[in-house]
């Protein structure tokens, strides 16, 4: 299924980019390294051992589900395919999926203060013993490889989108919130490193290497892995909620400056009013 992803994202992302080109528009070469990227991480997590032994190895189970919540929504995000979507896709598919980040659904994953919670409630399923379930079992695994990357991206879609506009008190408030998420993400992390005893409820299972690690070694180890990509992944949207911040107030400060003395004073009348 995974070979299948890569080879039907690569083929549409490339005809969009000739559409776009044949209509005379520049598609940046940087944003066609980020989608190969993580077309090139997702690929990767299927291979080797962190896609072989995922259900022997907690640390390999952890290490590919917050890679494919993390990383790989991130490039994939920075690789802009819905504004491609917009320059060289179908009319239709680019409505819809304007239609489908407007909705309610959307906006609310998209929200700063609901996305650390969603965040939060994924990796706290790491901390029952549904995480042992979900680890051993087939279909789980093929229900990771797809709705995860896509619940990601979700949560990172509107920081993508250079036209999305919000007030500078909001992204004030976004910016404010993701450091909040920087402490949330680290909770099921630091539990599981911490932790005296194995927490999924699930004994060693058959990995017939000398180097396999005992279930509360692999717990440990899965925790410092998750602790680390949990942090290192909140930078960069840091980076973009701050970028979006100086937008906002840049806006904002051009649209009072093009106010008259007259329309200034008036302003100011109706602040007063409505403070008093």
């Amino acid at each position: 299924m995974a070979t299948a992803l890569v080879v039907v994202a690569a083929a549409v992302y490339g005809r969009w980019v000739l559409a776009a080109r044949r209509r005379g528009a520049r598609w940046p070469w940087w944003r066609t390294v980020a989608f190969v990227a993580a077309l090139g991480l997702f690929a990767t997590l299927q291979s080797g051992i962190v896609g072989q032994d995922d259900r022997q190895l907690r640390w390999a189970f952890v290490l590919r589900l917050a890679t494919l919540f993390f990383a790989v929504p991130a490039f994939a995000a920075a690789a802009g395919p819905l504004a491609l979507l917009r320059t060289g896709g179908p009319t239709r598919l680019s409505g819809t999926a304007d239609a489908v980040l407007r909705s309610r659904p959307a906006r609310l994953l998209g929200n700063a203060i609901v996305a650390p919670l969603v965040a939060l409630a994924v990796f706290g399923v790491l901390l029952t013993p549904l995480a042992g379930v979900l680890r051993q079992s087939f279909l789980s695994a093929e229900a990771v490889t797809v709705l995860v990357p896509v619940l990601g991206f979700l949560l990172l879609a509107p920081l993508s989108e250079v036209g999305v506009l919000h007030s500078s008190a909001f992204a004030t408030a976004e910016f404010l919130l993701a450091f909040v998420e920087l402490v949330l993400d680290a909770v099921p992390a630091v539990v599981m490193r911490v932790s005296s005893h194995v927490l999924d409820g699930a004994g060693r299972t058959a990995l017939h290497v000398p180097w396999a690690p005992s279930p509360l070694q692999d717990q440990h180890l899965a925790g410092d892995l998750l602790w680390f990509i949990a942090e290192v992944a909140d930078v960069p949207v840091l980076i973009a909620l701050f970028v979006r911040w100086q937008r906002s107030d840049r806006r904002e400060a051009r649209a009072v400056d093009d106010l008259t003395d007259e329309q200034m004073a008036a302003l100011t009348r109706e602040h007063l009013r409505r403070r008093s």
